[in-house]
């Protein structure tokens, strides 16, 4: 007995048709192998999801920008995630297997990506945090033994070699998110850890005003860490010397 088709049926039959005919042909047709190049601007590129295109990243999010700094930092931060001194997932899953001379050419690469800033991220603060926070960072407070931020990350705050970051154009809420991990004994770095000890003297209100401070800095002409300092450091710092 013949199956009935109806009209429309057999028109939906014959677009498939004509459709599934020249996919067919394409499929049994010879293909040019695809090959990925070998370089290690294609295998960062796993970093770049979160950080950005070449690790400029933005600074409307949570994640930091890493174009550009120091690569001793960059070395000492990937070294901090895949030994447990420093906590994210994502972060340790990526680096758990590497060996440190891999490590070290991810550093290096990123810290030679030159690459502009945005504006900044934080526009009308109010004048009275501004100014609480820009005297912490630019002179500290003694009585708690609070250094300026300055002492160790550059008069223009853009960093000291070999290990010290730049911290503006960073993030309001990633800089928070930091010196709040630091308070709570979620980030460490090769001790002594000069930075944990600082951030717990600081107050909650005292944290905010400086990540507000520094996400709302514009960025001097010269953008890259300055020459190792002289002078002696105001606290020991593992880290910063490595």
């Amino acid at each position: 007995m013949p199956i009935h088709i109806p009209t429309l049926g057999r028109a939906a039959l014959l677009a498939l048709s004509l459709l599934w005919a020249p996919v067919q042909a394409a499929d049994t047709s010879p293909t040019t192998p695809r090959t990925v190049p070998d370089t290690i601007a294609q295998r960062v590129l796993a970093c770049t999801g979160c950080h950005g295109k070449e690790g400029r990243s933005t600074n409307a999010g949570y994640f930091p920008r890493i174009a550009g700094k120091p690569a001793a930092y960059l070395y000492n931060q990937l070294r901090n995630f895949r030994d447990g001194r420093r906590t994210n997932a994502a972060m340790t899953h990526l680096v758990d297997p590497l060996s440190d001379a891999y490590l070290r050419e991810i550093a290096n690469y990123f810290a030679s990506q030159d690459l502009p800033y945005p504006p900044p991220q934080t526009a009308n603060a109010p004048a009275a945090v501004l100014q609480q926070a820009r005297t912490l960072v630019l002179q500290g407070d003694a009585s708690r033994k609070i250094p300026a931020c300055t002492h160790c990350h550059g008069s223009a705050m853009t960093g000291v070699l070999p290990a010290f970051p730049g911290l503006l154009g960073l993030p309001r809420d990633y800089l928070v998110g930091q010196l709040g991990a630091w308070q709570t004994n979620k980030r460490h770095a090769v001790a002594p850890d000069c930075m944990g000890s600082i951030a717990k003297r600081l107050t909650a209100d005292e944290i905010s005003a400086i990540a507000t401070w520094l996400s709302s800095q514009a960025l001097p002409a010269q953008t890259h860490a300055v020459a190792a300092n002289t002078r002696p450091l105001p606290v020991d710092c593992g880290s910063g010397l490595q």
